[in-house]
């Protein structure tokens, strides 16, 4: 029984939203569930999935928070 712990931030996929949308977590947790039935043949009913959304306050890489990294990123690109 294979038990998959996913981690997105908390913010949404657009502007202005503060989550991920329930018919997004359905396909996260749809996809995952697939991918462990292609790949090590776990069938979908024994198959875990667990979304836990992250404040993007608590989330960082590169050594800075989430929002200066990006803001970072977003001036070296321009």
């Amino acid at each position: 029984m294979p038990i998959v712990t996913v981690q997105v931030t908390r913010e949404g996929s657009a502007p202005g939203r503060k989550s991920v949308t329930p018919e997004e977590k359905a396909a996260i947790i749809e996809g995952v569930s697939e991918v462990l039935l292609n790949v090590l043949s776990k069938p979908l009913e024994s198959t875990y999935v667990v979304i836990e959304e992250v404040d993007l306050d608590n989330w960082g890489w590169g050594g800075l928070p989430a929002e200066q990294y990006r803001r970072i990123r977003a001036a070296a690109q321009s």
